[in-house]
């Protein structure tokens, strides 16, 4: 009998052992799939998705873990599908047993006795409905047991799911029936999908709503029968209607989602910056406004967060599925013209360098011997302007006057130092046309850039993503950031904000790039800086789409759709300060006692900086702002003493205008009316000066008419001028037409009013406006 009991123990242990060793040969023969590759998902800083990028087999699958499902979930999944989870090893022997003679009943398959492992295992290793396959799921779920714990084949099953269609797994599914992440997901909501991968697609509740309720309500009252939950929660339940949305994947900030996953395509998420609902909002206003624009036109926004770099909304075109719009262009990161955007920073430099104040005086007027000859947008000069109302006017004479003064090696230089991408030839061989837009950049960029406005002069890299750190360059004291703030918070309607009184708390500024490619608006306040571009992605010009009326109008949607934000601290080393004109310098000052302040404005000064007014070029310089002259102490004539030598002579210190502004100002204010009379004797020394310079073709405001019948025929003038000396330069509304010695010939085709100039050889000056009509 114990030789018996011998050779059986013997011959189980032989047989465990084979079976052992069975199992291992059939794991290494088929070893234990890899993971399903989820879906890539963009989300939002609050963790709503933005976008999707399928997983294997182009399954929408968004990961997830257990603690990141609703526990209502996981009680009703476990409750219907596999109540003995916790305690099986993969398998149920009784489920199995009853689910064979069902099938042998029913002479049919009807139940397959799964437990969720099994499960897990039949959607890893497809099989058909056979014993046979039956047997290869029994096997691979005992393998499965082996190699996880409970909790990861429980999360493999919330990760692969199937729920219809596409859908695999349960984020992905919350989400695209009842647009919230799964942790959220309410009772009714958790019973049906609790219950839909039985049949993912009869029981689609965008499809079939009826059987989905249906399906849903078993699955309750199963709680209900199992005393798993009470009745009033069970019928709370049954009452909630069902409501889904079934949009579809999400489509938010496309292109920003498309970037990121570009440069990390094996991330399974992917967090973002991005405030959800303000994206959604902006992506809304962006659409709107692109309805007012041709089917060609985009449009692109960014919005930054100032103390941190954070991108809050990115908006990279009008419509991400419009090919007429070339949509699927991410205009944030395109190398386009910048237009007259970069002039605040020149400004800026100039402040911090001690070349002007806020009300300095500029010249905007026609250049004498200059190769670089710029017109004004709406193509008049203006003579004197502050440096306040040429940045704010975005006025293109007195920004290259400054920035010949400043250089144009040393102004793109700073703006890389200070965290500026540049592209293009005009980033490697600066020169004065940069101001004017001659060089590439990305709204990106700009956008970086600006914030040093209200970041105390430190410029931020815009930060997309919250891994991204923070990267800060100087760019400004903080003295020139706050007085630049200050020219540049202007309100977009002058006369109702000088009415208010009202301190506008956006400083912003357009641009327009040269043959009306680009449109641009840029704004800061002490919280957010905003980009706005609008263009055409081909580059192709726009006739009449500039930065002010194209480009501003929705900058300013957009701050008003912000949370407004407090003044920013005003600097100890800024203070205003009263200076006078025409030399610039401070009021209090000795130069400008007496009638040599012709006139005052209040400036802001950065250091008690207030510096002598700039002359008009680097290399000329007719005569100097403050002249000392000689004069007759008997009969006050101007003189020297070489031709005054008899005379009891004293000095006295006058004020002159620039000459090339002098058109621009009352008579009695021009340098030959401030100067004294020049006394006889002297006319015929080296002090004499000629006649004024002085447009003697028609009176200033001159009315003519087209000739002709129909009024269609050209106009032919002669433009003469007396006085100066030299040969004289024309200008037509800031255009150069020609040179002449006595008389210039010219056309005049159309009817409006026409700004002429006229230069002499030695920088001598006069300007009429006539106005031509029918």
């Amino acid at each position: 009998m114990t030789g018996k009991l011998k050779w059986g123990a013997i011959g189980a242990l032989s047989s465990a052992l084979l079976l052992l060793v069975f199992l291992w040969t059939l794991d290494r023969l088929y070893p234990v799939a890899a993971e399903l590759r989820v879906s890539t998902v963009v989300l939002a800083e609050d963790g709503t998705p933005l976008r999707a990028f399928p997983g294997d087999n182009h399954q929408w699958r968004y990961p997830v873990t257990l603690q990141q499902v609703s526990p209502a979930y996981l009680e009703l999944l476990l409750a219907y599908e596999d109540r003995w989870f916790y305690h099986h090893p993969g398998i149920n022997p009784l489920a199995l047993v009853r689910a064979f003679w069902q099938n042998l009943q029913a002479g049919r398959v009807v139940s397959g006795g799964s437990t969720l492992t099994m499960q897990v295992a039949r959607l890893l290793y497809p099989h058909d409905r056979s014993y046979g396959g039956k047997l290869q799921q029994v096997l691979r779920a005992l393998q499965l047991e082996w190699y996880y714990s409970k909790a990861e084949i429980l999360n493999r099953y919330l990760n692969i799911a199937p729920f219809g269609g596409t859908l695999s797994g349960v984020q992905a599914a919350s989400y695209y029936y009842f647009d919230k992440p799964a942790l959220q997901l309410t009772d009714a909501e958790a019973a049906l999908l609790a219950v839909l991968p039985q049949r993912p697609s009869a029981y689609r509740p965008d499809r079939h709503p009826q059987a989905a309720k249906l399906a849903r309500d078993k699955v309750l009252q199963r709680m209900l029968s199992l005393g798993e939950w009470p009745q009033v929660r069970v019928e709370d339940a049954r009452r909630e209607p069902l409501v889904t949305f079934a949009q579809g994947m999400p489509n938010v900030a496309p292109l920003l989602a498309r970037r990121l996953y570009q440069d990390c395509p094996d991330c399974t998420t992917i967090n973002t910056l991005i405030d959800f609902d303000l994206q959604v909002q902006l992506e809304t206003m962006v659409r709107q406004y692109s309805e007012s624009l041709s089917d060609q036109h985009s449009v692109a926004v960014m919005a930054m967060r100032n103390d941190d770099g954070a991108v809050r909304a990115y908006v990279g075109s009008a419509d991400f599925w419009s090919r007429t719009r070339a949509g699927q262009v991410d205009i944030i990161q395109a190398v386009r013209s910048p237009g007259s955007t970069l002039k605040p920073f020149l400004y800026g430099f100039a402040l911090d360098e001690g070349l002007i104040h806020s009300h300095s005086l500029l010249i905007d007027a026609p250049r004498h011997k200059s190769r670089y000859r710029p017109g004004n947008f709406n193509g008049y000069f203006n003579g004197p302007v502050t440096a306040t109302d040429a940045l704010q006017r975005s006025l293109n004479v007195p920004a290259v006057q400054l920035i010949e003064h400043f250089g144009a090696d040393r102004f793109v230089t700073r703006l890389q130092n200070g965290g500026m991408k540049t592209f293009g030839p005009g980033s490697i061989n600066p020169n004065t046309s940069v101001i004017l837009g001659g060089i590439g950049v990305q709204l990106e960029s700009l956008v970086g850039l600006y914030s040093a406005l209200a970041r105390a002069g430190q410029s931020i890299q815009p930060r997309l993503i919250p891994q991204q750190a923070m990267r800060e360059r100087y760019l400004l004291s903080p003295g020139a950031a706050w007085i630049l703030q200050d020219m540049l918070a202007q309100h977009p309607y002058r006369r109702i904000g000088n009415k208010t009184g009202q301190r506008w708390d956006l400083a912003w500024k357009t641009g327009t790039s040269y043959g009306y490619r680009e449109a641009w608006a840029i704004g800061t306040s002490a919280e957010w800086t905003i980009g706005v571009w609008v263009g055409r992605p081909d580059g192709s010009a726009s006739p009449g789409r500039y930065g002010r009326v194209t480009a501003a109008p929705l900058l300013f949607r957009i701050h008003a759709a912000l949370p407004s934000t407090k003044p920013l601290p005003q600097p100890a080393t800024v203070s205003r300060q009263p200076v006078c004109w025409p030399l610039g310098t401070r009021a209090e000052r000795e130069e400008n006692a007496g009638d040599n302040c012709l006139k005052r404005h209040q400036a802001w000064l950065l250091s008690d900086t207030a510096p002598y007014t700039l002359p008009e070029t680097t290399d000329l310089n007719l005569q100097p702002a403050l002249s000392r002259i000689w004069l007759d102490s008997s009969s006050g004539q101007r003189g020297d003493p070489t031709c005054l030598s008899s005379a009891k002579l004293s000095t006295k210190q006058i004020a002159l205008w620039p000459a090339a502004v002098q058109p621009w100002i009352p008579v009695h204010w021009r340098n030959h009316n401030r100067l004294p009379t020049l006394a006889e004797a002297c006319r015929t020394s080296t002090v004499a000066v000629s006649a004024p310079l002085k447009i003697t073709s028609w009176p200033d405001q001159a009315q003519l008419r087209l000739p002709g019948a129909h009024r269609d025929e050209a106009l032919d003038i002669a433009l003469e001028a007396e006085g100066g000396s030299g040969y004289r330069d024309w200008y037509l509304n800031g255009g150069y037409i020609g040179r002449s010695r006595n008389s210039l010939p010219y056309q005049l085709t159309e009817v409006g009013t026409y700004q002429i100039s006229v230069v002499d050889q030695q920088g001598s000056m006069d300007m009429v406006e006539i106005r031509v009509l029918p």
